[in-house]
C-alpha cells in the first residue's frame, strides 16, 4: 500500500473502532478474506450504535 493503515490512522487522529475499521478493510484481500471484513463490519456497527445512542441523549 502507498500508505500503511497505521499511519493513516495515527496522522488522522482516529478513534480505536474508526481505526480497525481501516485496518481490516485496507487488509482483508492480504491476510483473512471475509473474516477481516465481518470484524469491519463489526466495528462499523459499534459505531452506528453509539452514534444513534447520541443521537437520543441530545434529543
Amino acid at each position: 500500500m502507498a500508505i500503511e493503515p497505521l499511519d493513516f490512522i495515527e496522522a488522522n487522529e482516529l478513534g480505536f473502532a474508526q481505526g480497525n475499521v481501516i485496518k481490516y478493510v485496507c487488509r482483508y484481500p492480504y491476510k483473512n478474506g471475509l473474516a477481516d471484513l465481518v470484524k469491519a463490519r463489526d466495528y462499523i456497527d459499534y459505531l452506528i450504535k453509539k452514534e444513534k445512542l447520541n443521537e437520543t441523549l441530545e434529543s
